[in-house]
């Protein structure tokens, strides 16, 4: 069985609603060693929180999704810099980052405002980021530049190569989601052939980007498996050597001790 580390799930998603329990007790028995369940907002940074407070294997990480930036004022800021302070399973200031894909999104000084914010709050907590970036890139790299940000993932990365080979050289970490299993991840695929192994990481995205042979249903983190395996006969290595690697990777990127669990 591979020894996986799913980096980024929303078990917190109504999706999982009826059967949150039931779903987290297959994933464990599916062989993921290790889940990181990532807030989008305040509300559900503190779902992700509690979850990971209920389940030895999973850990957490809290913050404001570009899509809530209107609703990042001092208070809610406050509250996530609280949570993430207080709660030692809490290991990243994420999802974070800047969205210019859909038009109804709060406006880009906002966006960009909200995720500065957030760089300073893992700053002061010595957490490393979990960036969001969609149709982005450009600011998203300006700011990671200009607020010196030393421990980021470019999460569910869906990049050039090009682009791909610059946040390597920044220092930052890569993760990859189903999408890299689409028959037409022709884009993914080049990038994920330029990302060394040792900045790779994995990630379910769930309840959303189901890997192949699934696709189209809901998605969770039992399915990690069939993203490491397409993304290992990528890389040329074995199944079980690319989920050795990105599970390290994963423990060291979010300062896990392995002993806890």
């Amino acid at each position: 069985m591979l020894k996986l580390f799913d980096t980024h799930a929303h078990i917190d998603d109504k999706q999982f609603d009826a059967d949150r329990d039931e779903v987290i007790k297959k994933i464990r028995q599916s062989g993921v060693e290790l889940l990181m369940e990532v807030g989008s907002d305040l509300e559900s940074s503190k779902k992700a929180v509690e979850i990971a407070g209920s389940n030895s294997f999973i850990y957490s990480a809290v913050g404001i999704h570009p899509e809530s930036a209107d609703k990042a004022d001092d208070e809610a800021l406050y509250a996530i810099k609280k949570l993430a302070a207080s709660e030692n399973r809490v290991k990243a200031i994420g999802e974070i980052g800047i969205d210019y894909y859909y038009d109804n999104c709060p406006s880009r000084s906002e966006q960009i405002r909200c995720f500065e914010r957030q760089i300073d709050i893992a700053r002061e907590l010595s957490l490393p980021i979990i960036v969001h970036d969609r149709r982005s890139k450009g600011d998203v790299m300006r700011v990671l530049k200009e607020k010196k940000v030393e421990r980021a993932v470019l999460h569910c990365f869906s990049g050039s190569a090009e682009t791909a080979e610059i946040f390597v050289k920044m220092g930052y970490m890569i993760s990859f989601t189903g999408v890299i299993t689409f028959k037409n991840a022709k884009k993914a695929v080049e990038a994920l052939k330029a990302v060394p192994l040792e900045n790779l990481m994995i990630e379910t995205d769930s309840p959303y980007m189901t890997p192949e042979p699934h696709r189209g249903k809901r998605n969770d983190s039992s399915y990690v498996k069939f993203i490491a395996e397409k993304m290992a006969e990528i890389k040329g290595v074995t199944a079980e050597e690319l989920a050795e690697i990105t599970y390290q990777n994963g423990v060291k990127f979010f300062n896990i001790e392995e002993g806890l669990n």
